[in-house]
Parts: structure tokens; C-alpha cells; sequence
């Protein structure tokens, strides 16, 4: 009986949101508009960061940095859930399965790092401004970005591997729309309490970890901007926060509700939404937040908008 009910599995049916197919339909419409905002938006914050010479300081490096970060992630998922949406037979093969597992993994493992990064530059910058570009010289930008992406990747590879050398079930229907960790554990035909609690300890160590960092940081930095005498320099201070803090609430919130507790976990629905919401909302939410939020960000669109009207009227009159 033991080789019925362990296999080698060749590929996955993903169930995904619905078996409708007006619904499936208006969904491939409405992430596909979603999809190409994020892309757009991202590689356009990327070209105007490097085009920017004012820009060209630790805090857009790192948002660059998470700019590749969202628009990776949200690549990993949204074209094959794309393909679903409008496909009859809903499969992934095992290796695209065990490739999407990893890399949606890794990059949400390194956006949690890099917000912690981001939170001590913001740190610096309010806290010890006349120190700020001493303390964050090139080399430790770098190092700090290079230790975030190499700390999500080790971690996600580690899970992967752990994960797919689980002995599968002749069951091969994921009910989930991507190759979630937790979804993929379910299938196996052993006892996955080990996998689930190392599931647990790694949030901890990857996601609470760099939260309580953030925390910190921020602890300080508004310790700081109420000693600020002026209403004027407290204000300043604190916009120049207001981006990272909103992003670190929608990316830390939605990622400790979905992993920290997978014993008392969300329903399907709410797991399949909560990681669309992760994967394709924040992506195409953060080039926004810190382009209406930022100063900065919004002298440089200007300037850009200002040389563009420029050049047309220029061709028109000519």
C-alpha cells in the first residue's frame, strides 16, 4: 500500500480563485492591469532614481533596491496566474513549482531585511544628521543591500529544499493560486509538524527579527522629533519617515498574519487573498507611496515632466 500513497509528483494543479469563467476572466483583466502598473511604476522609479543626481543617496539606493525587489516578486507569480486565470488544465510542473516556491521566498524574505536597512538609514538621518553621510558611506550601503538579498535567498533555499524532499501524497492539487510554502506542505503524507514549526522559527529569525529592528529605530527616531522645538522641523522630520513607515505597515502586517501562526491559520480564502494582496497590491502600491509622499520623488518627477512638456512644444513649434 506504501506506493500508493507516496509518489513521485510531476506536476501540480493549482486550484486557484475561482472555477468560474466570467470570474476567471475579469481577473485576468484586472491583474493584468495591475501587473503592467507595477512594472511600469517600479522600473519608472528605478530610471528616475538613477537619472536623479539628487537622488543619489542611501535612501534611493535602497529603494531601488526594493523597487527590483516588488517587481520581481510580483513577475514570479502574476504571468502564471495570468496563464490560469484563461487555461482549463490549471498545472505546474514540479520544477516551475519548486523555482516559484524559492524565488517569491526569497524576495519576500529579502524585502523584510531591506526594510529593516531602510529603517536604520532613516534612523541616521534623523537622529545623527550631521553624521549621516559618514556613517552611511557607499561600502556599508552595499553591504547592507548585499546582506539582504543573500540572508532572504540562504533562507529560501533552505525551506525549498527541506520542503520538495517531503514524500507527496497521490493528492496534487495545491488549493492555493502560487506554490505557497504552507499550501505545498499539506500535501505531503508524513507528520509536517517539524516543517511548520521551522517555518515558524525562520519568520522569526527573517520577519520578527528585522520588525523589532524597524521598531526600534523608530522608537528612536520619534523620541528624537519630539525634542525638535520647532512645529516646522518636527514636521520635516517626520515626512521624511512617512513613506517607509506606510510601507513597512502594509509589507510587515500582511506577511506576520499570514506566517507566524500556521497551526491557527487564516481560512483558504483569506490565505489566497492575503498572499495576492503581498504579491500584486503592495508591488504596485509602494513607487506610489513614495512618489506622493516624498518630496524629493516629486521635485524630480517635475523636472522630468517640465524637460518632457519642453521638448513637445519645442517639436510642435517647429
Amino acid at each position: 500500500m506504501e506506493p500508493d500513497t507516496k509518489t513521485w509528483v510531476s506536476e501540480f494543479i493549482l486550484l486557484g480563485l475561482s472555477s468560474d469563467w466570467g470570474i476567471q476572466v475579469s481577473l485576468f483583466v484586472l491583474f493584468l492591469i495591475m501587473y503592467l502598473v507595477t512594472v511600469l511604476g517600479n522600473f519608472l522609479t528605478v530610471l528616475l532614481i538613477r537619472w536623479d543626481g539628487r537622488l543619489h543617496t542611501p535612501m534611493y539606493f535602497f529603494l531601488t533596491n526594493l523597487s527590483l525587489v516588488d517587481v520581481s516578486y510580483a513577475t514570479c507569480i502574476v504571468p502564471q496566474l495570468l496563464v490560469h486565470f484563461l487555461a482549463e488544465h490549471k498545472a505546474i510542473p514540479f520544477v516551475s513549482c519548486a523555482s516559484q516556491l524559492f524565488f517569491s521566498l526569497a524576495l519576500g524574505g529579502i524585502e523584510f531585511v531591506l526594510l529593516a536597512v531602510m529603517a536604520y538609514d532613516r534612523y541616521v538621518a534623523v537622529c545623527k544628521p550631521l553624521r549621516y553621510t559618514v556613517i552611511m558611506h557607499a561600502g556599508l550601503c552595499s553591504n547592507l543591500a548585499i546582506t539582504s538579498w543573500v540572508s532572504g535567498s540562504m533562507n529560501s533555499l533552505l525551506h525549498t529544499a527541506i520542503t520538495f524532499q517531503l514524500p507527496m501524497c497521490t493528492n496534487r492539487t495545491i488549493d492555493h493560486v502560487s506554490c505557497e510554502i504552507l499550501a505545498v506542505v499539506r500535501l505531503a503524507c508524513v507528520d509536517t509538524s517539524s516543517n511548520e514549526m521551522m517555518i515558524m522559527v525562520s519568520s522569526i529569525v527573517l520577519l520578527m527579527a528585522p520588525f523589532f529592528l524597524v521598531l526600534l529605530s523608530y522608537i528612536q527616531i520619534i523620541s528624537t522629533i519630539l525634542k525638535i522645538q520647532s512645529r516646522e522641523g518636527r514636521r520635516k522630520a517626520f515626512h521624511t519617515c512617512a513613506s517607509h513607515l506606510t510601507v513597512v505597515a502594509l509589507c510587515y502586517g500582511t506577511a506576520i498574519f499570514t506566517y507566524i501562526q500556521p497551526h491557527s491559520s487564516p481560512s483558504v480564502l483569506q490565505e489566497k487573498l492575503i498572499s495576492l494582496f503581498y504579491a500584486v497590491l503592495t508591488p504596485m502600491l509602494n513607487p506610489m507611496i513614495y512618489s506622493i509622499r516624498n518630496k524629493e520623488v516629486k521635485m524630480a518627477w517635475q523636472k522630468v515632466l517640465g524637460r518632457f512638456s519642453g521638448l513637445t512644444s519645442k517639436l510642435a513649434s517647429g
